[in-house]
């Protein structure tokens, strides 16, 4: 344990020296952007009988200090998996004026791009700040279900390689959030962006079963 204990903090120790020279972010040797696939299968759809994520044991390549928030990533992309063949009317389906699966789905790929850019330490672009404001319009012919799952799990993936090489000495820098430069760190910005996407994928398997009356559990 304590051998462990002086690894991690040599490993730290030493990439916080390369980050201070301004050698560039050491990155781990495997990053695992395709766990999900290879765990899931063909499907990617959660079996029903294998428990939540988070109690199947660590992922591969993460860190300690982040594998809540890979397990949360890793839980919603098998849950939002199952609802790729929804039909238009229930996709975009608004029961008592909620907001629909379709815009659930956007602002979940967008939200978690636009969180990883804060934790880099970065702006959001103008292309960014426009699909920011796109998110909540009408739906359009060439948004299926099977497209908007899709690009929420592009930015999970991305989500997870990101989390997979961050330094874990950059974990409490301050990270200014929004057009008010709200202060942040490095580590409340990639919790907030695994509890963000639980909260949308919640409140799909939510919708779907008030849209189509089925009880039947999507996870």
């Amino acid at each position: 344990m304590i051998q462990k204990i002086l690894h991690r903090v040599a490993a730290t120790a030493a990439c916080c020296l390369v980050h201070a020279n301004g050698l560039g972010w050491v990155q781990r040797t495997a990053v695992h952007v395709s766990y999900c696939k290879t765990q899931l299968g063909a499907s990617e759809v959660t079996d029903p009988s294998q428990p939540e994520v988070w109690l199947r044991g660590p992922i591969a390549d993460c860190p300690d200090e982040l594998q809540p928030v890979a397990h949360s990533l890793l839980q919603v992309r098998e849950e939002i998996a199952a609802i790729a063949a929804l039909p238009p009317e229930v996709l975009w389906a608004r029961p008592g004026g909620a907001a629909s699966i379709g815009f659930h789905l956007r602002h979940l790929a967008g939200s978690l791009d636009r969180l990883l850019t804060y934790a880099r330490g970065d702006s959001l672009s103008a292309a960014q700040r426009e699909a920011l404001s796109e998110e909540g319009r009408n739906a359009s012919p060439e948004e299926r279900a099977e497209t908007l799952v899709q690009a929420a799990h592009d930015a999970i993936d991305r989500a997870l390689a990101y989390v997979r090489t961050t330094p874990l000495c950059t974990l409490d820098e301050v990270r200014p959030v929004g057009r008010a430069g709200l202060p942040s760190t490095v580590l409340g910005l990639l919790f907030h962006a695994a509890e963000h996407a639980q909260r949308h994928s919640a409140q799909i398997i939510t919708t779907v079963k008030i849209v189509t009356g089925s009880d039947a559990e999507l996870r």
